[in-house]
């Protein structure tokens, strides 16, 4: 029953909608076309910010700053119990959800799915958000400038999500 419901449920979506509009006199197709303009302009002028990004995490991963700084770590992360491999993960997160999705698979390949770090790595990955693309790309997008206090607010959210991701674990599997 609920598989059928969620085959249909976004075409029945766009029905109603197209037959809202129909019936408050709305030109539906006019407003679709102008809605497909706007989406490809937006795309076309959020491509420097996502190219900006990507690169940077490319090259921060690659030129081996990120190894060096995991391992200078390494020590006080053990103290406290919080495995070095998750690191990268923690770092890149705020960054780009696409490269900390590559960390986390890597992080499973090579502890497997079942491991701590493993489940770790997946917990924290759905509790943080890409705070610096989404202020990168959408303040920038539309012109904001200022973005301080935005900037604070996400990163301790993040901060908070790691911790809360690290506790949860240890709880549920440590």
């Amino acid at each position: 029953m609920i598989l059928q419901l969620s085959n249909y449920i976004i075409p029945l979506i766009i029905l109603f909608v197209l037959l809202y509009g129909t019936y408050k006199r709305v030109p539906t197709y006019e407003k679709f076309v102008e809605g497909g303009k706007e989406g490809v302009s937006l795309a076309i002028s959020l491509l420097p910010f996502l190219l900006g990004m990507i690169v940077s995490i490319s090259i921060f991963r690659a030129s081996g700053a990120m190894d060096a700084f995991v391992s200078f770590i390494a020590p006080v992360l053990t103290f406290f119990h919080i495995p070095p491999d998750i690191v990268p993960l923690a770092l890149t997160r705020p960054i780009s959800g696409t490269a900390s999705l590559g960390v986390a698979t890597d992080i499973i390949k090579t502890e497997g799915p079942d491991s701590f770090v493993g489940k770790l790595a997946s917990t924290m990955q759905g509790s943080t958000d890409t705070t610096l693309y989404i202020l990168t790309v959408y303040f920038g997008a539309v012109g904001i400038k200022k973005m301080g206090d935005a900037l604070k607010v996400g990163l301790i959210a993040d901060f908070i999500g790691i911790i809360a991701s690290l506790v949860i674990c240890y709880m549920l599997f440590g």
